[in-house]
């Protein structure tokens, strides 16, 4: 098993390279119908009437007043890492899904002024790279993510991610009514199912699993909260797994009301106290689409939980979520010191999955006897840096596209000048080489990571990257 994923993954990364090579570069957009133009006719010409002048000032112009609220474009690595992702981030404005709102967003900004000063030129930009800022990895995901692969080394400090006599996993499954949504031609919730289901067949028999759902009652209406809030629901476990009795569980989940993920901690909480750390390897997914809605607080939950006597490990994972969710559920792994991930379709998720499989599957080869600790020691994280680096590149490349085709936008609108949108375009091109020297600072980062030191390098990241406290 685990020389065929490490086969899926070489593939995948080639894959990762053949597509950076071939990302467009953004000043050579061919963008349908914004081609650059000469300056609009009809572009406002300003007065030498100071008081004309500070009427065109942005912080003066009462329809541009949400531009106050805009935050600062980063400048640095933190920034860039901590930057909340934009409204279109991860798709090309361009797409007919969103190109509709992408223009109403747009074009509430009014014409500039020929002469405007740099101020209202950096409002703009600030604005624009706001709509559009990329979810950039953040290093200590990463870290995490090695430390979890690592699972059985001696070397590593954390003394729950030691092999144990007993394995107990547990999956708590957000049945709020969004997972009804789609991604393709499935719901949420089907892709959840068969990727939960998959991963739970993969389990060894002698470890224990559990199944635990949240909102399936009632509908997302004020008059259910109640009575949705209440419906969390042990629907499996902890038993070993049988395939029928599970499937059967499955079936009868439905997507319905609201997201009391609080709640669910508590009572998974409440269950593994028998699971003592001691004897115990306790392994908890969580799979969210959505915040907490249910007025509870899962982030203090969350600390309690891993604080506790079973000190779970916890794999929290935002399946398909807004910047808000992904917010909170990565706050949800910080504090527990647990590992947060995104997912976005079915392959990432059951990607997710595939980490936890593999180290069972070490697991199973501890029990049997059959594994050399000196075997399991060596962190092999080239692969996953590759794909840190890839991804730092990917996403700075749609970036870019997606501001020069934004500025496009508001040049064909009239909105501003040729002079203007040049001017715009500097102000990217200087952030898009500091995101580069990000990318390089990052991946030196990773690149001095052993599994000796991995606590030591978590917390001197942490210190460096971590802003959420400070902003």
């Amino acid at each position: 098993m685990r020389y065929k994923l490490l086969i899926s993954s070489i593939m995948f990364l080639t894959v990762l390279l053949i597509g950076c090579t071939g990302e467009e570069d953004p000043d050579q957009d061919s963008i349908q119908n914004e081609e650059d133009t000469a300056e609009a006719d009809n572009e406002k010409k300003n007065s030498d009437d100071p008081s004309s002048i500070q009427e065109n000032k942005v912080e003066d112009n009462q329809n541009l007043s949400f531009l106050k609220d805009v935050p600062e474009v980063p400048n640095d690595t933190a920034g860039f890492i901590n930057q909340a992702a934009g409204p279109y981030a991860g798709i090309d404005v361009r797409d007919e899904s969103v190109v509709d709102d992408v223009k109403e967003d747009l074009f509430k900004l009014d014409s500039l002024p020929e002469d405007a000063n740099e101020e209202q030129l950096n409002a703009y930009y600030q604005y624009i790279y706001s709509l559009v800022a990329e979810d950039f990895p953040d290093p200590q995901d990463t870290i995490k993510k090695w430390e979890f692969g690592s699972f059985g080394n001696p070397d590593l400090p954390d003394a729950r991610y030691h092999f144990k006599e007993n394995y107990n996993v547990e999956v708590l499954l957000d049945a709020s009514g969004s997972m009804g949504n789609y991604i393709g031609d499935k719901t949420m919730m089907q892709i959840a199912k068969e990727s939960i289901n998959d991963f739970m067949k993969q389990v060894p028999e002698e470890a224990n699993v559990s199944f635990r759902i949240y909102g399936h009652k009632g509908t997302g209406s004020d008059s259910d909260k109640e009575m949705s809030c209440g419906a969390i629901e042990q629907v499996y476990g902890y038993a070993p797994y049988e395939e029928d009795e599970f499937q059967q569980e499955l079936d009868k989940i439905e997507p319905a009301g609201w997201t009391p993920l609080a709640d669910v901690l508590k009572e998974a909480e409440n269950s593994l106290s028998e699971f003592d750390a001691e004897k115990n390897t306790n392994l908890i997914y969580v799979v969210s689409d959505g915040i907490e809605t249910c007025d509870g607080d899962p982030v203090e939950v969350a600390k309690s939980l891993s604080d506790s006597n079973a000190q779970p490990i916890m794999n929290i994972i935002g399946f398909n979520v807004d910047s808000d969710a992904q917010e909170q559920l990565k706050e949800m792994a910080d504090v527990s010191d647990g590992i947060f991930a995104t997912a976005n379709n079915q392959d990432e998720l059951e990607e997710e999955f595939n980490r936890a499989e593999e180290v069972l599957e070490a697991w199973e080869d501890w029990k049997e006897d059959a594994l050399d600790d000196a075997e399991h020691a060596k962190v092999t994280n080239n692969f996953d840096i590759l794909s840190v680096t890839n991804d730092w590149g990917q996403k700075d490349t749609l970036q870019s596209n997606n501001i020069s085709r934004l500025v496009n936008m508001l040049q064909n609108a009239d909105i501003i000048n040729s002079q203007q949108k040049s001017e715009i375009r500097s102000m990217r091109d200087e952030d898009r080489e500091l995101i580069k020297e990000s990318k390089a600072e990052v991946e030196e980062q990773l690149n001095d990571i052993s599994a000796e030191k991995v606590e030591e390098m978590k917390q001197s990241i942490k210190e460096r990257y971590n802003q959420q406290t400070q902003n």
